[in-house]
């Protein structure tokens, strides 16, 4: 017979393993659904193995100017391969970590695929879960409760998809064999700033394209404006109030090339690669929530304060929720999912969460800008 859980959390990511070892140290009996790797975006595809190949950017930098102060270098150079290596290598020890703490709080990880299902033989209300193996194999179980924890992923533009090779996004990107010439990046937020200002350090030519009128249009304009003087300085290629033609992309042998908008300028841009970072997506499709009363906008669950869906007995945490799509805000979630599981109430509240930008030099910003904060008052 199979186990009787109190949650069955369906993702291993940064909301769903921290809300798991939570809930476990709160007495619950919880299990992981897993169809990959525990760790989820943050460790295996964006914070983690993007900040150790940002760190080699800085070092090898760092390198090239030593010189200037005294440490003499001569035929700096840049190994990419070693790069990459040095990534996987913190990336894998990382991993290691997260199963570590999995296996010393007894949270078992079920590889598969977790979908959830409605009232049913097997349950009354919407709940019971279908795990479906790798091997074919599948089984059900019927938690008292669920957590759906199943993340994000990069969003595409209509019209331009993604082929891995020519246009590529932010995942694919972390599979590179070796820096590209040059580089378009669509997209000025977090993501596109920090892939912009690595590849320009790694020796890419980088030409950044955000549709709105600055670069980082979720943080201060004074702040984002900086920066922009910065990767300029850095000869790279900024254009704002730019519309992408997705229509008139031509890929080739040598590269792709991409026609762009400036109210009445259109111009054509050529390069290697184009690297769409317009933001990210919920992983809110194919898990089951059209056989529940699970409500969704645009792929995004919608959940009360304490992170509770229309089921009563159904929460969702992380990503696939909408907000800030970051990592230190899908364990803070993972809190309110848990202990709510566990009858400790504790709403949820992002006014005053950080977004870090990490570059060289580094920067970071909070919910909205000096004109937003002139007229907040301090509880």
């Amino acid at each position: 017979m199979a186990d009787q859980y109190d949650i069955l959390i369906l993702g291993g990511g940064t909301g769903g393993y921290v809300a798991a070892i939570r809930a476990a140290q709160l007495g619950l009996k919880v299990a992981v659904v897993e169809k990959e790797k525990v760790g989820g975006t943050c460790l295996h595809k964006g914070c983690m193995p993007s900040k150790a190949m940002l760190k080699s950017a800085e070092m090898y930098q760092t390198a090239k100017k030593m010189n200037e102060f005294g440490v003499l270098t001569a035929d700096v150079s840049l190994d990419f391969a070693k790069v990459m290596e040095r990534k996987d290598k913190v990336v894998s020890q990382l991993h290691k970590g997260v199963q570590h703490l999995l296996k010393k709080n007894n949270v078992p990880v079920i590889e598969g695929f977790g979908r959830v299902m409605g009232p049913s033989i097997f349950s009354p209300r919407a709940g019971a879960v279908r795990i479906e193996r790798q091997d074919g194999e599948s089984e059900i179980l019927t938690p008292n409760n669920v957590i759906i924890a199943t993340g994000s992923r990069p969003k595409a533009l209509p019209g331009l998809a993604f082929d891995g090779d020519r246009i590529i996004n932010s995942d694919h990107a972390l599979q590179l064999e070796e820096v590209p010439k040059s580089i378009i990046i669509i997209g000025a937020g977090a993501i596109g700033v920090e892939w912009a200002s690595m590849l320009n350090d790694f020796g890419c030519e980088v030409t950044l394209v955000e549709y709105m009128p600055h670069i980082l249009p979720l943080e201060d304009e004074e702040a984002a404006n900086e920066l922009a003087r910065n990767f300029k300085k850095r000869k790279m290629k900024i254009l704002t109030s730019a519309k992408v033609l997705p229509e008139t992309v031509e890929i080739g042998e040598q590269g792709v090339s991409v026609q762009v908008q400036q109210g009445e300028k259109t111009e054509t841009l050529h390069a290697e690669k184009i690297l769409v970072a317009v933001g990210r997506e919920a992983a809110s499709d194919n898990i089951g929530l059209e056989a529940t009363e699970v409500k969704t906008d645009r792929g995004i669950i919608q959940v009360n304060s304490y992170m509770q869906t229309a089921e009563s007995n159904i929460f969702a945490i992380g990503d696939v929720i909408g907000g800030l799509q970051l990592a230190h805000v899908a364990r803070s979630r993972r809190n309110r999912g848990g202990r709510e599981n566990s009858g400790i109430e504790s709403p949820s509240d992002q006014l005053r969460s950080c977004s870090p930008l990490h570059l060289f030099p580094s920067g970071g910003g909070q919910r909205g800008d000096n004109r937003e904060a002139s007229q907040r008052t301090r509880p």
